[in-house]
């Protein structure tokens, strides 16, 4: 009896489709690890970054409300109400600290956007997706880290182009409104110090300053520590053209070896002096820290530094390296915020919100406590300025570094 032909049914093997080359001529494919393409640019960058976008805009808009709320809308209203500015005075003051108040929103937009959107892609199991097919946490890391530098720069930029000009703005338009209209320069006790091999060679003090003749002047020049000459005349002023200054009707005593006795007295109808515009300078620079850029302020810097004031010196040091270092928070934090999303533990938004404040609020402490070091001589002006920044990446990449177990 013949046995009926078994039923013949499909292959569960996936049909390859037939080659026309011999298998000796196929390509020899060697695919590599996803982690070759860390650097690559590709859809896993573009789904990130738009997904970060709007989260960081609206995350700018939060802090940037706040800050503006607490830091000048209430001391608007106060300065209206008691003082009596002007209310279209006060919205044109309110709109020149915005940019101010930017530039601090920024860092802290980026921190709360990467810790929301990389949380939320732990959430939704998608990080373990990724992770599936080999695309680690530094990898997945990449797109905040990109627009953390991005962030970087805009930071700079505003910060040294626009805050310093709008804080200026602000102030005087502030001092006009209150009647309490400030001269552009220093008018009166002009003091500057001039030193040699670290010894003081000249002192230079004016009484009084009408913006371009310095009045009672008195000048005193050292040789070997000791005083030689004391220079005293009605006015001088700064000749840009031949770069010496040009005293009227003064005084010239000449001390003996002994720095006690009077060796030559004479007397003067005009007289050039020759010593470095320095001391108009320092007259003529009213604004403040806030109120420079990088540049201005590291030229203030030097015109201080040469009077021998240690303690502004350190001031103005510490203030002109926090102008350097400070943009890098944003990058600071792209990287904490990345790391901290990126971990197994999920996190609400709520409590992705009070994470953020609460290293904000950790960080600024420690920069604050670090700048007042600096400024009081403990530390450097560098460490002081930078050790913030060097910790948060230290703190960072050790939180990625276990996010990537």
């Amino acid at each position: 009896m013949t046995q009926p032909h078994p039923k013949a049914y499909p292959s569960e093997e996936p049909h390859l489709p037939h080659s026309d080359l011999p298998h000796s001529d196929l390509p020899d494919l060697d695919l590599p690890d996803s982690d070759v393409y860390i650097l690559n640019w590709g859809t896993l960058d573009r789904y990130i970054l738009r997904a970060l976008w709007l989260p960081f805009w609206l995350s700018v808009s939060a802090f940037l409300s706040i800050s503006l709320t607490l830091g000048t809308v209430f001391d608007l209203l106060r300065k209206v109400s008691d003082k009596g500015l002007p209310l279209k005075t006060a919205l044109q003051i309110f709109g020149l600290q915005i940019p101010n108040f930017l530039v601090l929103a920024l860092p802290m937009a980026m921190l709360l956007s990467c810790l929301m959107v990389y949380n939320r892609l732990a959430r939704t199991s998608e990080t373990i997706a990724f992770r599936s097919l080999g695309v680690s946490a530094v990898r997945l890391a990449v797109p905040g880290l990109l627009m953390g530098l991005w962030v970087t720069a805009a930071t700079f930029m505003v910060s040294e182009f626009i805050v310093p000009s709008a804080n200026w703005q602000a102030s005087q338009l502030t001092d006009q409104a209150l009647q309490q209209v400030k001269p552009a320069y220093r008018d009166k006790n002009i003091f500057y110090r001039e030193f040699q091999d670290d010894r003081l060679s000249r002192v230079f003090y004016a009484r009084r300053f009408n913006g371009e003749v310095m009045q009672d002047l008195t000048i005193m020049t050292f040789s070997q520590g000791l005083l030689a000459q004391i220079l005293v005349t009605e006015s001088g002023q700064w000749n840009p053209v031949s770069q010496m200054w040009d005293l009227l009707k003064g005084t010239t005593y000449s001390l003996g070896e002994d720095a006690l006795t009077y060796q030559n007295i004479n007397t003067f109808g005009k007289f050039s002096l020759d010593l470095s515009r320095a001391p108009l300078d320092l007259a003529t620079e009213v604004r403040r820290a806030d109120e420079m850029g990088i540049l201005d302020t590291y030229q203030y810097w030097r015109l201080v530094k040469g009077t021998g004031d240690t303690r502004q010196t350190r001031q103005l040091d510490v203030r002109f390296q926090t102008k350097l270092a400070f943009p890098w928070v944003c990058l600071v934090f792209a990287l904490v915020g990345a790391a901290l999303g990126l971990q197994q533990q999920q996190r609400s938004s709520s409590k992705g919100f009070g994470l953020s404040v609460v290293i904000i609020f950790a960080y600024y402490t420690a920069a604050f406590i670090t700048r007042s070091l600096g400024e009081a001589g403990i530390i450097s002006s560098l460490i002081a300025a930078w050790i913030p920044v060097f910790v948060g990446f230290g703190v960072g990449g050790l939180l990625l570094r276990q996010a990537n177990r």
